[in-house]
């Protein structure tokens, strides 16, 4: 296996990764289990981008019914407020919004893409949601707009699309409230394309489970220095999450994991087997000693 992995025991590596997933930051899981922390990080980049891999292989011919879509904002380095000036557009400094989908009826995480609130994010999100797939979904997004011909590069006319656009009331005022986003006081549902059922036009599956990751993940818990320093590391730190949630964490409503409740795995994964997902490779033979030179 990895260098790392080499370097701990099966039982460790899983208890690394057990506190990663339950919420505990790269230093505290360091000071629970008495390892350094550029062991966790390194652990946590290498089984993430693993992680990775194997859900871009596996999660493919989905027979999703309903998909709902959001994105969740984090940040990289520093807010974008905080960016110095010399790395202003720098690609994963500042502001990073994560792109998920949720199947409303198994709770599977088909893919995720990290990048700006854009269209083009946005729009490589949704050809690569679209090409996971084996039907026609209905589909519901918030209503940014950039979602609508997203969608339709992606889909074309085969999928019934909504959005769901929310009402909110006045922005709270003072510094009290300053982390008290308005209140929503209503919501107004528009189809977009298809004929999409208006029972089913909905985004809670989706924003709850943004609640399950801002909770699960220290990196995207608010008001804490906890946040990602490096683009690639939150890439990989979501990717192992989000293959935690799908293969090895039982959801309560479902009493199965989301990958048995779609028919990807028959069984609950141990975090063992999440470890597993680690790639082999040839350890590196040591070299012979050079003879010390002898002072004349």
């Amino acid at each position: 296996m990895s260098s790392i992995a080499n370097a701990l025991s099966t039982s460790k590596r899983a208890a690394i990764v057990h506190a990663l997933v339950e919420g505990s930051s790269v230093r505290a899981t360091a000071r629970m289990l008495d390892v350094s922390k550029d062991t966790v990080g390194k652990l946590s980049l290498d089984l993430g981008e693993a992680c990775i891999r194997y859900m871009d292989e596996t999660l493919r011919n989905l027979t999703c019914k309903r998909l709902q879509v959001d994105e969740v904002w984090g940040f990289c380095y520093s807010k974008q407020k905080n960016v110095p000036a010399a790395m202003q557009g720098q690609w994963g400094v500042g502001d990073i919004w994560a792109f998920t989908a949720v199947d409303a009826d198994t709770k599977l995480i088909p893919t995720f893409l990290m990048g700006g609130r854009d269209a083009g994010t946005a729009t490589a999100f949704m050809e690569d949601l679209s090409s996971r797939l084996s039907g026609r979904v209905q589909l519901t997004t918030d209503g940014l707009k950039v979602y609508v011909a997203a969608v339709e590069d992606a889909f074309g006319g085969a999928v019934d699309y909504a959005q769901l656009v929310k009402i909110y009331g006045a922005a709270p005022e003072g510094s009290e409230v300053r982390y008290s986003p308005a209140d929503c006081i209503g919501a107004e549902k528009h189809a977009v394309t298809g004929c999409p059922d208006p029972k089913h036009i909905s985004t809670s599956y989706i924003e709850r489970h943004n609640l399950t990751l801002r909770m699960s993940m220290r990196r995207y818990t608010r008001l804490t220095n906890g946040h990602s320093k490096k683009i690639r590391n939150h890439t990989a730190a979501l990717g192992l999450f989000l293959c935690f949630y799908n293969f090895a964490r039982i959801h309560r409503s479902l009493r199965v994991t989301p990958a048995m409740a779609a028919g990807i795995s028959d069984h609950v994964w141990s975090v063992e087997e999440l470890v597993a997902l680690l790639p082999e490779v040839e350890p590196k033979k040591r070299g012979p000693y050079k003879k010390e030179a002898v002072a004349a």
